[in-house]
């Protein structure tokens, strides 16, 4: 008899281990936390609502944007720069979740090449950092435009790495004009050869001259 309590116990007791473990895997409290950001918003000039960009949606235009602001640490590079040499500032969240983690301000346009800022206060209020200034990469306007920002286009020099200002264009019109550069090359071209044939005639003419010269003399 006491063998079959045992067992009976033993089966009970398996059974309702079977009927727990799911509710165990699927418990919130056993869900490993994660950081990897999920959106980014965008909010600023011109912007009647801030613009989001999914991660799970737009993966490569989200990526765009995340590395406009991931490098951003550290003290900073660039000092204060003045208030109306900015222009329109862009503030970009980096989303985690459902909860806002990271933000920057970011200066497309600014005089001298775009600046990124850093504010010392963050919507993470675990992580602690400094307000600092950066110099932004050459492809803000652009990655900020196809995101949706009403900015000019611009012809930006694609840079991989992060830090290096510019914002301008860095070629005018008539410098990416083939034809005019062309024309140029030849009439360049044309007035040196002029030039050369002119500086050979003179010489020809003096060397005539010396060789006249020198034979009245030997005579």
């Amino acid at each position: 008899m006491g063998a079959r309590v045992s067992r009976r116990w033993l089966l009970s007791g398996a059974l309702l281990s079977v009927l727990a473990a799911p509710q165990l895997l699927t418990s919130p409290a056993s869900a490993a936390p994660t950081n990897t950001p999920t959106a980014v918003t965008i909010a600023g000039d011109g912007l009647a609502q801030p613009i989001t960009v999914q991660a799970a949606e737009k993966p490569e235009l989200f990526n765009a944007v995340l590395s406009q602001v991931s490098w951003l640490q550290g003290k900073g590079q660039t000092s204060s720069p003045k208030p109306d040499k900015l222009g329109p500032k862009y503030t970009v969240t980096v989303v985690v979740g459902d909860a806002a983690k990271q933000t920057f301000d970011l200066y497309p346009l600014a005089t001298g090449g775009p600046r990124a800022f850093r504010p010392a206060k963050q919507p993470d209020k675990k992580a602690k950092t400094t307000a600092a200034w950066f110099y932004g990469r050459l492809t803000m306007s652009e990655t900020l435009r196809a995101a949706g920002v009403p900015l000019p286009e611009q012809i930006d020099t694609l840079h991989s790495g992060g830090g290096v200002g510019g914002g301008e264009r860095v070629f005018d019109d008539n410098t990416l004009n083939p034809g005019r550069d062309l024309d140029e090359l030849l009439t360049d071209l044309r007035q040196m050869l002029l030039l050369n044939g002119a500086v050979v005639v003179v010489i020809t003419l003096g060397l005539a001259g010396i060789a006249l010269l020198v034979r009245r003399r030997t005579r």
